[in-house]
């Protein structure tokens, strides 16, 4: 069974700075295009970031450009989203997800994390 597990959720300042991460099992972590997504209350989830298979490509939404980094860590099958600047707005749960493909789609992705709530006080 494929299991994906967030952490590192929180409450922030706005202007602070949080790093969730994601682990999954190994066999998953290496055959997949990793991806975050994040969902605020009576919104539907939207695409944060992507990063490749081999980890040689990201993609972020404008809304995060510059400010949020994804990366991920071979060795202990875990992947990262590094949060700077944080700003109220950027107050939702944050998902991680599986997909075969490079993508910034819901559906493109197979497996999906429990969330980890993030919140930004102004």
């Amino acid at each position: 069974q494929v299991q994906l597990v967030e952490s590192g959720g929180g409450l922030v300042q706005a202007g602070g700075s949080l790093r969730l991460s994601c682990a999954t099992s190994g066999r998953t972590f290496s055959s997949s295009s990793m991806g975050w997504f994040r969902q605020a209350p009576g919104k539907e989830r939207e695409f944060v970031a992507y990063i490749s298979r081999l980890g040689g490509s990201t993609y972020y939404a404008d809304s995060v450009k510059g400010r949020f980094a994804i990366s991920r860590d071979f060795a202990k099958n875990i992947l990262y989203l590094q949060m700077n600047s944080l700003k109220p707005e950027d107050t939702a749960v944050y998902y991680c997800a599986a997909a075969r493909v490079d993508s910034t789609v819901v559906a493109a992705y197979n497996y999906w994390g429990q969330g980890t709530q993030v919140t930004v006080s102004s």
